[in-house]
């Protein structure tokens, strides 16, 4: 009986099952069409019930196909926000290069439009069996979005997604509740007649405002500052990441211009650029919230320059998305759930620690 147990299930069991040929249950295990449909419901209720899985690595071996999941990314240096997505993706194609799948990694400038449109031409010449897009500049991504549907090639976002019906699947933070989430967090405990305002502060991208991909996140955190603090002034404040003292400078004349805002918060991983400007003025009713464990920010957290972090395991979003575009290469299997939000954790001084 024991030896029944450990019997490997093959395609001539499932066959003998369902009463057809092995012909037609490799047909509906790769999707080729020619089966009708009263077999194939069968055939998968056999496969189902006997617990059947293909030989993944003989079935790749056999085809002698190599094929190539693409990443379209951001060039970045270490310990950046966009270099933690990569980390993802590489580690995502260290498991799977066994099974006759690498992964390819198309970079591109994050202040300019044509970079990106230059690098997603070469990742659509390459013609990959599946696609990592987090999302960047809007209508170019959108662009590159149909062009991979229309060539049949599946992509999963990652960091965001954009509102559209053809992505394979989506690994990322539910960007309208973050943005919701940082709005209490920011304002918990202030009653709403003493909040005079909040200072946005945002990164200055391309000149045609493409780049947006915290759109969401700011249209939570508005509902809420709606709802909650209605009379609440928010300002925007637009800085340059690669002129720190450009910053100082709005910095100060902001808050000379506006003493009793103490309320700050940055939608994207770069809340540590505020930091300069923050460790020489101190303020004891000062709250500033930022997104991203990334090494600089937590330093500030630790610091105490910077109130709480909410974060969201960024390397573990590409890597899902790699992982998930191999088992539907090998398997045809795709995700239970099409759109996979990752948990928020909050980190505050109190326990970095720890995390």
């Amino acid at each position: 009986m024991e030896e029944e147990n450990n019997k490997k299930i093959t395609i001539a069991d499932v066959a003998k099952l369902a009463g057809v040929s092995k012909g037609t249950v490799d047909r509906v295990l790769h999707d080729r069409g020619g089966v009708s449909r009263k077999s194939m419901e069968k055939i998968r209720q056999v496969i189902d019930e006997l617990g059947y899985e293909p030989n993944v690595y003989a079935s790749m071996l056999a085809m002698r196909k190599e094929h190539v999941i693409a990443c379209i990314l951001p060039d970045s240096i270490k310990d950046d926000y966009w270099y933690l997505v990569r980390e993802g993706f590489e580690k995502g194609g260290e498991n799977i290069a066994s099974m006759n799948i690498r992964t390819r990694i198309f970079l591109y400038d994050q202040y300019s439009p044509e970079s990106f449109r230059k690098a997603g031409m070469q990742l659509l010449e390459s013609n990959p069996s599946g696609v990592v897009l987090p999302p960047f500049f809007k209508n170019d991504t959108y662009t590159l979005a149909n062009a991979l549907s229309l060539r049949g090639i599946p992509y999963v976002y990652v960091d965001s997604k954009l509102e559209d019906d053809g992505h394979f699947a989506y690994y990322g933070m539910p960007m309208y509740k973050s943005g919701y989430l940082c709005a209490r967090l920011l304002t918990l405990r202030v009653p709403q007649k003493q909040l005079k305002g909040v200072l946005v502060v945002r990164i200055i991208r391309d000149k045609m405002r493409q780049s947006d991909p915290t759109l969401n996140r700011r249209s939570g955190f508005l509902d809420y500052m709606a709802e909650h603090y209605p009379s609440s002034d928010i300002h925007n404040l637009f800085i340059d990441p690669q002129a720190p003292k450009d910053t100082e400078r709005q910095l100060n004349t902001f808050f000379k211009a506006h003493p009793g805002i103490h309320h700050i918060v940055m939608f994207n991983s770069r809340v540590h650029l505020l930091s300069e400007y923050l460790s020489r003025n101190p303020d004891p009713d000062r709250v500033v919230i930022g997104f991203d464990n990334l090494e600089k920010n937590i330093s500030a957290l630790s610091s105490g320059l910077i109130s709480a972090l909410i974060c969201q395991h960024t390397d573990l979003q590409s890597y899902n998305a790699v992982m998930a575009l191999s088992d539907y290469i090998i398997k045809h299997k795709r995700p239970e759930r099409k759109d996979n939000f990752m948990h928020m954790d909050i980190l505050t001084p109190l326990n970095i620690e720890n995390y």
